[in-house]
């Protein structure tokens, strides 16, 4: 029985997931689909047509967190993520496999991301690929604390650990606070460049407008929630100041503020030696 289950967060993305789903075929491993309250036929289409996949259906939208149900849900050491637009390499899930039986200090795999049709390599990969965390001798790549959620492969247990994906930021932009998260419980994230996945960003994408009020907005959550006061009241006056001249930053600055009730609950500091490691990467 494969060691890994595919889990896939959707939401009203039928065409996008259906062509997903036939190229993950491939691969021979559980599926588990967790749809975030679509509106269109996505669940009827899943079930009518891949009867080997799994669908949770919601009812909801919960964005990154629909990502916790399946990881619970799932019942294999290992959990692959997939976006409705990414699959994974028909090798690439065991080696994995064998990566994480090699190396028990490893919590997350972060894959080399092609973006297609063309067949170009995700930036951010090249940005892990020469990370200044540098490579532990214990470790398969270098270390990472960010990564592409599309291509990463967990430790299922590591993952349940530490809680999933955070529930204040909804989307997009959870896996910093997450690699953080593992960091900090003792589990390494790493890139490695022989673990492949694919990307065809989905033509029904936000408007960039939003997506960029609410990146601003998580970057500021992400840092009320677990850095240091110092840090936290820097990067606040930061934007402040941006919101100045810049509508985006003042509407992702007032987003953040009402979220602060959920700030004040869930805030909790980064052990010492995870700090100094952000600190490295900027």
């Amino acid at each position: 029985m494969p060691d890994t289950t595919v889990v896939i967060a959707t939401r009203d993305r039928a065409d996008d997931l259906v062509r997903t789903l036939t190229r993950l075929r491939e691969l021979d491993v559980p599926i588990i689909v967790v749809d975030n309250g679509s509106s269109d036929d996505t669940v009827r289409r899943v079930r009518d047509g891949f009867e080997r996949v799994e669908v949770l259906a919601l009812g909801r939208n919960e964005g990154a967190l629909a990502r916790n149900h399946g990881v619970r849900h799932a019942s294999t050491p290992y959990v692959a993520f997939s976006d409705d637009d990414s699959w994974w390499a028909v090798d690439a899930l065991p080696r994995v496999e064998e990566l994480f039986a090699r190396h028990p200090r490893l919590g997350l795999v972060a894959a080399r991301t092609i973006v297609e049709p063309h067949g170009a390599l995700d930036p951010v990969c090249a940005e892990m690929a020469r990370s200044a965390l540098g490579r532990d001798d214990d470790l398969p790549g270098p270390s990472v604390l960010g990564f592409v959620c599309c291509g990463a492969v967990v430790r299922r247990s590591a993952f349940l650990e530490v809680g999933g994906f955070h529930p204040v930021l909804f989307w997009p932009g959870e896996e910093r606070i997450f690699s953080w998260d593992l960091a900090a419980a003792g589990w390494a994230c790493c890139y490695v460049d022989d673990v492949v996945a694919h990307h065809q960003p989905s033509p029904s994408r936000p408007p960039s407008a939003w997506r960029r009020r609410v990146e601003m907005r998580n970057d500021l959550l992400t840092t009320w929630l677990r850095r240091r006061a110092r840090v936290v009241l820097g990067e606040t006056f930061a934007l402040a100041r941006r919101a100045v001249r810049d509508r985006d930053a003042g509407a992702a600055l007032v987003a953040a503020a009402r979220r602060l009730p959920a700030v004040v609950r869930h805030r909790r500091s980064l052990p010492a030696d995870v700090e100094r490691r952000i600190a490295l990467i900027g």
